[in-house]
């Protein structure tokens, strides 16, 4: 018996009767040989952290675009928070641990430059809509490594129905989408609150409350809420006081951080800066990466911009429609 048919034998032993075991995941193409060290799913966590698009999260926006400051999150701090958050939760359940950080790592790495901001801008500009779920499979599907993952469907599937109102097909994808809520709420209040953007005190009373009035109580109650109900419930739920909770402080971010003044001023920015670029390589698709190609150039222009760092942006934007100096030509 190898190191991975040990493990799988231990996930039947010990993981709980919905989890989903290791040795069930499938994949669109079938490897050529099973590795002897790792199960699939820790195969797919592997390919993930080595792929470009991972290590390009560093330098994509969360919230505040470009923070000057050192302790800002990032879309790739977003990234660990959010899997830290479900893999205590999975571990807790009994549930696959290693299913549910893969989906983990790899549910933003489609994500646009410059936050949701940059995916309303794709979705307006392109005749496919964009949803930055969508990109992520798209690409672990084809444009990682010029042919995709080839990622397990498991992970797959976790990684499309993070977001909004879809329901992934495993418990341990359905883990994920809470740990989302979970991480982004509680970090981009203390973004905010190290900005400035807002204060302690205009924090809702009632939510803190009931979640705790700081950022390690509330990720407390909720992560400790999500695991106590859902082992009731058996699914991935919430208790309906904690999750309104959650829900009022969500709303409170939209309208307190995400949607205020500066925030629009800002957005209008990084809205007319990829407008801009996607015109001019739709006008000249000559200049796009072949590896991109695609017949309908919609889809390869969007691969090409949402691909991009917030500063590889401002650098193409300052290269091709910014006049340069002597010296730099």
């Amino acid at each position: 018996m190898n190191t991975r048919e040990f493990i799988e034998q231990q996930e039947e032993q010990i993981l709980a009767k919905d989890a989903f075991l290791s040795k069930n995941a499938t994949r669109s193409r079938p490897e050529e040989h099973e590795c002897e060290l790792r199960t699939a799913f820790q195969r797919d966590r592997d390919r993930v952290i080595h792929c470009k698009s991972f290590r390009r999260l560093k330098h994509k926006t969360q919230v505040f675009f470009s923070p000057e400051g050192d302790h800002y999150r990032t879309r790739l701090t977003h990234t660990l928070e959010v899997t830290q958050v479900a893999r205590t939760v999975a571990r807790s359940l009994r549930l696959n641990e290693d299913l549910t950080e893969a989906i983990g790592l790899a549910h933003d790495l489609g994500h646009a430059p410059f936050g949701h901001a940059g995916e309303r801008v794709l979705d307006a500009l392109s005749v496919n809509g964009f949803r930055h779920y969508q990109q992520s499979v798209r690409v672990c599907d084809v444009l990682e490594r010029q042919g995709g993952l080839n990622l397990t469907d498991q992970v797959r599937d976790g990684i499309l129905n993070h977001s909004g109102n879809h329901r992934a097909a495993t418990l341990e994808g359905r883990i994920i989408r809470y740990a989302d809520r979970i991480a982004y709420i509680n970090h981009d209040i203390d973004d905010a609150l190290r900005a400035k953007v807002i204060l302690q005190d205009d924090l809702p009373k009632g939510c803190l409350k009931v979640l705790g009035e700081t950022h390690s109580s509330r990720i407390n109650t909720l992560v400790t809420d999500l695991i106590t109900y859902s082992r009731k419930q058996g699914d991935i739920m919430m208790s309906p006081d904690v999750e309104e909770a959650m829900q009022d402080l969500r709303t409170f971010l939209f309208d307190k951080v995400y949607f205020t003044e500066n925030a629009r001023e800002q957005e209008e920015k990084a809205a007319g800066v990829i407008s801009k670029l996607y015109q001019y390589y739709f006008e000249h698709p000559d200049e796009l990466p072949t590896e991109l190609w695609h017949p309908d150039l919609h889809v390869a222009v969007c691969d090409f911009i949402s691909c991009m760092t917030d500063r590889y942006v401002l650098t193409l934007y300052n290269r091709l429609f910014v006049p340069q100096t002597w010296a730099q030509i």
